[in-house]
């Protein structure tokens, strides 16, 4: 039998013996050359190549010796700002994508693909960062003295990120017991400022899962969080019936009563919206109660068509919050290993200050770490009405919008 494909044979005797890749036959040098032809730019034109690989000035040779690793100090960097220009890029796609008052259901995939780079992006940078390991603190020393005053915490890329993404200014930690803003000259002020002023990632993430479908209940219909509510005090009740089998030894109902009432206790500070609002004066909690609510439901029901992508955008939060999380730490680690107890080029304590930042204070999305903590088993979760399967079955090009005959 012939290949269908033109081999000759379909038999893989046939195949081995007829396909053979020639790279020195003429076929394969058939071609144009478009840059004799005068076709548009070149390669090196394009991406402005003559700026971008004259950028890396070493300091050490300007002062008569090259010290080598200063070089890979200054790509390293380079490279950091390059892709920090990118994410903060996808960024303000993403939030001109949320900044609605419903958001279009077809563009969800959009901000799908937008996370899913930024997180690869995040995991490039925490491995890009250990590079610098290759380092010895001591050839560190031969070039460190030419990088005062300079220093990462001066990356205005850096802060206007993090602004992006949500870091509140008041849970940062003090820079010298300074506003982090000092550091910066005059005419950087302003973008800066506007990365504060602008509606975070954070923000408008709240908004959006606040108008969650199906979150709210109506003339007709239950809502989520009544039914979610109701399976609460069903689970609690088990649990504390559980506790008071005679059955059990008077130390196991006691530790069981104990983990009834702590339980009792962690679902309360959910359930109920005023303790919720004390655990954001707190600093605890950073979602509003009806955003926090519209993400366990996204949790429960994300098999549902209309919930699989934000399931997906909730998930992809979390792991840009790990990895950055995860790359503060590997600079910390970096700090550590080529200063020591040494101030750092731009004044900070250094290893002492970069530490303090490794913390639940710079995680954006901390609430939606915590969900798992108010999960119930999936015996207990409430069932969804057959109206509810059919709004959560049908995407619309509303997202978050309550379908009319609701």
């Amino acid at each position: 039998m012939a290949c269908p494909y033109g081999y000759g044979s379909s038999s893989s005797e046939g195949l081995s013996s007829q396909v053979r890749f020639d790279d020195g036959n003429e076929e394969s040098q058939e071609g144009v050359n478009k840059v004799e032809l005068g076709f548009g730019q070149t390669y090196s034109e394009y991406l402005q190549l003559d700026k971008v690989l004259t950028a890396q000035r070493l300091y050490s040779e300007m002062d008569g010796r090259i010290v080598d690793d200063e070089h890979l100090f200054i790509i390293i960097h380079q490279a950091h700002e390059l892709w920090f220009k990118q994410i903060i890029f996808d960024l303000d796609a993403i939030r001109a994508l949320l900044n609605n008052d419903v958001v279009d259901e077809t563009k969800t995939l959009k901000i799908v693909s937008k996370l899913d780079r930024i997180v690869k992006i995040f995991s490039l940078l925490t491995e890009q960062i250990t590079l610098l390991d290759t380092m010895s603190p001591l050839d560190f020393v031969d070039f460190r003295k030419y990088l005062t005053p300079s220093s990462g915490f001066q990356s205005l890329q850096f802060r206007i990120l993090e602004n992006k993404l949500g870091v509140r200014q008041e849970r940062r930690i003090r820079y010298n017991a300074q506003h982090y803003k000092n550091v910066f000259k005059e005419q950087e002020l302003s973008t800066l400022n506007a990365s504060e002023d602008e509606p975070s990632l954070l923000v408008l993430i709240e908004s959006w899962l606040a108008r969650t479908p199906g979150l709210k209940a109506t003339e007709n219909h239950q809502g989520f969080w009544e039914q979610y509510e109701a399976s609460v005090q069903t689970y609690l009740d088990h649990m504390l019936k559980q506790a008071e089998e005679p059955t059990n030894t008077e130390e196991v109902r006691k530790q069981l009563i104990a983990e009834y009432h702590k339980n009792k206790d962690s679902f309360a500070s959910v359930l109920d919206p005023h303790l919720h609002e004390q655990q954001i004066r707190n600093g605890n909690r950073l979602l509003s109660h009806d955003a926090t609510k519209g993400a366990m439901m996204i949790y429960f029901y994300r098999d549902m068509p209309r919930f699989s992508q934000p399931y997906q955008i909730l998930t992809f939060l979390m792991d840009i919050d790990s990895l950055f999380t995860k790359w503060r730490y590997n600079h910390v680690l970096l700090v550590q290993r080529m200063l020591g107890a040494k101030q750092g080029t731009g004044g900070s304590s250094g290893y002492m200050y970069l530490r303090s930042t490794v913390s639940d204070r710079y995680k954006v999305f901390l609430d939606l770490f915590n969900l798992s903590t108010w999960l119930i088993p999936r015996e207990y979760i409430p069932t969804l009405s057959p109206h509810m399967v059919k709004t959560l079955s049908e995407h619309t090009h509303l997202h978050n919008s309550q379908s009319e005959s609701e």
